[in-house]
């Protein structure tokens, strides 16, 4: 059996690590039923060298293929990946083609895929915000729509897929794949320290000196990349006040910050003002490894990341999601999960912020969600559809 799987930017490169190590585990163990494995990389990112330490800190191999599409309006990603894969498929010949997540890559291979008549399987499937403004929601839609086999991180996303038709023969449910590299992680990064992180990625250099050391559930984590929350002054000041003036005011804020954020910061003239905050701590983007260990022990997280819901579950790190709804609905508290839906209206935020704080959380870890999510996969393929 060939299978191509495929990545297109960093949200791709934690779910296809535990799909790649479950592949040559098996391959060892069942050497009569090989599995020959082709990643590609569409090269969908917009900095390549964190990119390239992501495939070495998860023990990604070099891609076989990489499109280097780069950056780009979304037309132009998705129309420059169907041209270079399908040129892939032609020269590799396929029995399966494996999409993860839900960027661009996700629904240009499979649609081009299908087109060129190969069995497609998406990973992580059946997830639904029910907002049609998101670019992600789309791609999820079109590739469950025309994929073979839909494979769901969870019971709600499985109800989705039925509702829209989708036969129970074309879908499995067999957990969330991202727990499975947190798993195989947590343990090695426990050993790091945090204010090294800190220090070691300020954005500011004359301020590494002054990280202050950060004990256990003493901090607070934010990332912010959306258009929804970095696109506008009316929405990102009332943002940066608040962690400023409230958050800030109360422990350290640990700040990764994504290039749009720093470019509108800039833009809307409120730079100075985040610089200038004492216990604000502007880091470059980080790698996993190192984003996984200011997790673990932070006091909450304020985030618009999808994956980032899913890990404060599992670690039970409080967590308000800088959205007004989510494609992974498992893991708001009303489901049994950490996270609360606050949007970006300072007063929710302020209200629940307060309320996080005086109530903690406590890991959830949602059916299957254990860590051998890759491994039912592979299983899968090599019991029911190997050819």
């Amino acid at each position: 059996m060939k299978i191509i799987s495929v990545v297109g930017a960093r949200p791709n490169f934690m779910k296809i690590a535990p799909l790649v190590a479950a592949i040559q585990q098996h391959n060892k163990a069942n050497p009569k039923r090989h599995i020959e494995h082709i990643l590609v990389h569409t090269g969908q990112h917009y900095d390549i060298p964190l990119s390239e330490s992501f495939f070495k800190e998860l023990n990604i191999p070099d891609p076989d293929f990489n499109l280097e599409v780069g950056s780009g309006t979304h037309a132009e990603q998705v129309g420059k990946t169907m041209m270079a894969f399908e040129k892939v498929l032609h020269y590799i010949k396929p029995d399966w083609v494996v999409v993860v997540g839900d960027v661009n890559a996700t629904m240009a291979c499979s649609v081009t895929a299908k087109k060129e008549n190969v069995k497609c399987c998406h990973i992580e499937a059946g997830l639904r915000s029910g907002d049609m403004s998101m670019p992600e929601e789309i791609n999820r839609l079109v590739t469950d729509r025309i994929s073979d086999l839909l494979l769901t991180p969870d019971r709600i996303s499985v109800e989705n897929l039925r509702k829209e038709g989708v036969p129970d023969e074309k879908i499995r449910f067999v957990g969330n794949i991202m727990i499975d590299t947190l798993e195989a992680n947590r343990e090695k990064v426990a050993g790091f320290n945090l204010r090294d992180i800190v220090a070691g990625n300020c954005i500011i250099r004359n301020r590494a000196s002054a990280v202050p050391d950060l004990l256990p559930d003493s901090y607070a984590v934010v990332t912010l990349h959306r258009h929804s929350n970095v696109d506008s002054k009316e929405v990102l000041e009332p943002l940066l006040n608040f962690l400023a003036d409230e958050v800030a005011a109360v422990m350290p804020v640990l700040f990764p910050i994504h290039p749009r954020t720093v470019k509108q910061l800039k833009t809307f003239g409120l730079w100075a003002r985040a610089e200038n905050t004492a216990s604000l701590w502007m880091l470059q983007p980080l790698g996993y490894l190192d984003m996984l260990r200011l997790n673990m022990d932070a006091k909450i997280m304020l985030t618009d990341s999808g994956g980032l819901q899913e890990e404060c579950c599992i670690l039970g790190t409080p967590c308000l999601t800088l959205r007004w709804n989510t494609e992974r609905p498992v893991t708001l508290r009303e489901h049994g999960g950490a996270s609360v839906l606050v949007g970006n209206n300072v007063e929710r935020i302020r209200t629940e912020f307060r309320n996080a704080l005086a109530g903690g959380a406590a890991p959830k870890r949602p059916e299957l969600w254990d860590g051998h999510t890759a491994e039912r996969i592979v299983a899968l393929f090599a019991n029911e559809y190997y050819e």
